[in-house]
């Protein structure tokens, strides 16, 4: 298992990527008020214990690659070159034990969960024969999720529907959590809506780009996803707006975020 262990310079750029970063790149508006209603501790090690769960079933079924793995290599590579620009996104960032691991698996599929757990399936590098600048698509657009908190924006509006806000607050008054993350189930399968995933989009581009890599490679990873499963999304896209309106998206946020990619490759 691979552990992302910051240093002082990492810290360091969290923080100037928080103040020098601002006035730049994608707007994206504040994070959710509704993330408030559960509480960001208690979630993210839920996560933690969800991850280290299925990172332990991975090596036992001797799915778990190994740090001399090569595709790890590069997931290592590539994520540490993007995570030194999640603090303009997310100040608490720099507070995350950031992990990354490659399963062996034919999925194509990958996620970052909150507290910044992510993993990757090497059907999805294998198959679409993705590019490093594809890759760091994906691990900016799943990086996105956990820094713009979806899953407690997600969990909170579960319960607000489920159980009214009189229960929610009832409960939040009393210190009890249970029912939230009984709304929430498995991180692992939480559903975020079409916004959150077009937010994602945008904010991974962002991501990806100041990292150097090409924003423009989020056109190519679309297309190769589409191709791959003859027209309907696999399952990392599943619930992402349709390929025709996610191009366009990306397309009308390119003039925004190539600037930041061209500096990055001085």
């Amino acid at each position: 298992m691979m552990h992302i262990r910051f240093t002082s310079l990492i810290l360091a750029l969290l923080l100037f990527s928080a103040v020098a970063c601002a006035q730049d790149g994608v707007g994206v508006g504040s994070l959710s008020l509704f993330r408030n209603l559960v509480p960001a501790q208690q979630l993210e090690q839920q996560a933690s214990v969800q991850y280290e769960d299925m990172m332990h079933k991975a090596s036992a079924q001797h799915a778990l690659a190994t740090d001399k793995n090569a595709q790890l290599k590069r997931l290592h590579t590539i994520t540490s070159r993007i995570i030194p620009h999640a603090g303009k996104f997310n100040p608490r960032a720099g507070q995350w034990q950031w992990q990354i691991n490659l399963i062996r698996s034919n999925q194509l599929n990958a996620f970052c969960m909150p507290g910044g757990k992510i993993a990757v399936y090497s059907g999805l590098i294998d198959t679409l024969k993705l590019s490093d600048d594809e890759i760091a698509i994906v691990l900016g657009h799943e990086i996105a999720h956990a820094l713009r908190e979806h899953a407690r924006e997600r969990m909170a509006k579960s319960e607000l529907t489920q159980f009214g806000v009189s229960l929610l607050g009832h409960n939040i008054g009393d210190g009890r959590y249970n029912s939230l993350f009984q709304a929430g189930g498995s991180l692992l399968t939480l559903k975020f809506s079409r916004s959150d995933e077009t937010e994602a989009d945008i904010v991974g581009l962002e991501l990806s780009a100041r990292a150097g890599y090409d924003p423009r490679a989020g056109m190519t990873l679309w297309r190769k996803m589409t191709a791959s499963n003859r027209g309907a999304p696999p399952q990392w896209l599943s619930t992402h707006p349709s390929g025709e309106n996610r191009e366009r998206e990306i397309a009308r946020h390119l003039p925004e975020v190539m600037p930041l990619y061209n500096k990055a490759k001085q």
